[in-house]
């Protein structure tokens, strides 16, 4: 049994020309469950360039760790953007999990690889940390001195080792002298300088009675939520790039700069995009827009999610919605609480 049966799939994040392709279960849920109780035959798992065909096979104890990463990068990039016009739907049994939306170099396609790149190194990271993974383990290069009042324990993640495990297999097909690789490898690395940009002291008491007698510390990752928080951030302050061609002894060399000389240039933890993005108001298969027909809105909301704008001035509709919910709850010493069950009636506002 191998990394495309039954338990994950090969998909893909297709853009343009470009393709990263990375071993995702779509369905995130119960398809998943199992992932990592079965060897993976690269030989087996079609799309893949000789240079990722090379690397799953020096790093296969690592190859569940990459599919894990890929699936919580989309579970939050759907967390992100659950509340506007596109929310990074997914389309099962087909290659191209976005369909045709990443085929532009749009902000969103710039998202996704970030975020997609960035959960393949944390997946990779925390695995380490865990011991799952032989070719691996804790960071031992980068403690320095103690702080005042703890010393240096525990396991500190080794975000490079993570970095570099999503750099040599989520770009490899991004070697093209195009605009979309320089834009995907840009967006790719970016996503990964978010892990170390946001890496923390984490530290733990110990002593009688819970005591602070000694405190040692180690380096951590974030909860990977803080990352998307981040990297949301990163999205709607994305650069917009104009496209220039030079001539080198290689042939003709795309590169990117920014279309506007009055703002700050991107750095290198920044997005950038070079193509606008659809409204995705209406449904439309060759952008790959599903519209916003029946997302529910918000009524009271004057941002995106709110029922004028997420619906594109169509109007909503709205209708009432009875839920079970525990309620009068209360403590009893010791130690247990003990609820009733309530039915309670809801308005749910949809776009028309």
């Amino acid at each position: 049994l191998h990394i495309r049966a039954t338990v994950t799939v090969l998909k893909a994040l297709r853009g343009g020309s470009s393709v990263l392709v990375l071993p995702v279960s779509l369905a995130v849920g119960h398809q998943y469950s199992s992932m990592g109780t079965q060897p993976i035959l690269c030989g087996s798992i079609p799309g893949l360039v000789p240079k990722q065909l090379r690397f799953c096979r020096n790093y296969v104890e690592i190859m569940p760790s990459v599919a894990e990463g890929v699936k919580i990068g989309i579970q939050e990039c759907q967390h992100q953007f659950r509340g506007r016009r596109w929310n990074c739907t997914t389309i099962n049994d087909n290659l191209a999990i976005f369909g045709p939306v990443l085929d532009k170099a749009t902000r969103e396609s710039a998202f996704v690889h970030a975020i997609a790149s960035a959960g393949v190194a944390f997946a990779v990271t925390r695995a380490c940390a865990e011991g799952s993974a032989t070719i691996c383990g804790c960071d031992t290069r980068h403690k320095g001195p103690p702080g005042e009042g703890w010393k240096w324990g525990g396991c500190s993640e080794d975000v490079e080792f993570g970095s570099m495990v999503s750099r040599e297999f989520a770009d490899a097909r991004e070697n093209r002298p195009d605009a979309r690789s320089a834009m995907n490898r840009h967006n790719n690395e970016a996503g990964r300088m978010s892990l170390s940009d946001n890496m923390f002291l984490k530290c733990k008491c110990h002593g009688l009675s819970g005591s602070c007698e000694v405190k040692t510390c180690w380096w951590s990752q974030p909860d990977f939520r803080v990352i998307g928080d981040y990297m949301k951030d990163k999205y709607d302050s994305a650069s917009e790039m104009v496209v220039e061609k030079h001539k080198e002894s290689r042939g003709w060399v795309e590169t990117l700069r920014p279309k506007y000389n009055y703002f700050k240039p991107p750095t290198e933890r920044d997005l950038v995009y070079y193509e606008g993005s659809p409204n995705f108001c209406d449904p439309n298969p060759e952008t790959g827009s599903f519209g916003t027909r029946d997302r529910i809105c918000n009524l009271t909301s004057h941002g995106i999610d709110g029922c004028d704008l997420l619906c594109c001035g169509r109007g909503h509709n709205t209708r009432t919605e009875k839920r079970k919910e525990k309620c009068h709850c209360i403590f009893h010493w010791c130690c247990y609480v003990s609820c009733q069950e309530c039915v309670r009636v809801y308005d749910v506002h949809t776009c028309k």
